[in-house]
């Protein structure tokens, strides 16, 4: 049953990341649900959801080619951030993880709901901010190495703070930004994964499992997807999401 649980979790997950995004809101549970403890578990969920990045960023990948100036340099910053998560997720206890999650929860579950508020405000904060070309590289960095730092440390929430420090650095192609997201995220999982392989922090039969039904999510979803409203997907998404983080809080607090 176990093993049942979490393919279907990551079946669902996978359809939820290829339509709407908010996945790891289901595995991430799914996984602390069958006892992996709570920074294995979160290790084991980026483990988990690699392989949909890096597919998605395959199938995006004539929309960022003509982009490979600036890609070598989006790529390092994001595998900077991605280690710098990664390691900070380790050096923190389980408990200490454990008190952090329904907080984690909370800010993911905010990031999606009001996702595309957030990265309309980014928007015109961008058009009307009169930054030295010097600084506006600057902050846009160290802006990419912070949201990269944040998915190595926690991978929920992650597409949509990627998408709103796009929008920032000034991008506005839909296509494009949907490449850009899921190869920053791709580069922010292998690396970290890296760090947490080092530190026999996945727990891979079952990290191996939620991947299957990922990927199993993602293929049914793209055969699918164009016939589903997404406003019912992200209704779900984050009535879900909700009802995960009000169930922390109360595990955690109570």
């Amino acid at each position: 049953m176990e093993w049942i649980l979490l393919f279907g979790a990551g079946v669902l997950g996978g359809i939820l990341n290829s339509i709407a995004g908010g996945g790891s809101f289901i595995t991430f549970p799914a996984l602390m649900f069958v006892g992996v403890p709570p920074v294995i578990a979160n290790a084991t969920n980026t483990f988990a959801a690699c392989a949909g990045y890096i597919s998605g960023t395959y199938g995006f990948r004539q929309d960022i080619a003509h982009l490979a100036g600036s890609l070598k340099s989006m790529i390092f910053f994001s595998l900077l951030g991605g280690a710098i998560g990664a390691y900070l997720l380790l050096s923190v206890s389980e408990q200490q993880f454990l008190v952090a999650i329904p907080w984690l929860l909370l800010f993911a579950t905010l990031l999606f709901v009001f996702g595309n508020n957030i990265s309309l405000w980014f928007g015109k904060a961008a058009k009307s901010a009169a930054l030295n070309p010097l600084w506006a590289v600057v902050s846009v960095t160290l802006l990419l190495i912070m949201v990269s730092a944040y998915g190595g440390f926690f991978n929920a929430g992650l597409g949509v703070i990627v998408l709103s420090y796009l929008v920032l650095a000034g991008h506005s192609d839909i296509n494009q930004m949907n490449g850009l997201k899921l190869l920053i995220s791709s580069c922010v999982s292998i690396i970290a994964i890296v760090v947490f392989v080092i530190d026999g922090a996945i727990d891979w039969p079952r990290g191996g499992a939620v991947m299957l039904g990922t990927l199993s999510g993602g293929y049914v979803a793209a055969r699918v997807s164009r016939k589903v409203d997404q406003a019912y997907v992200k209704g779900f998404v984050a009535l879900s999401s909700i009802a995960m983080t009000i169930y922390f809080f109360i595990d955690v607090y109570w």
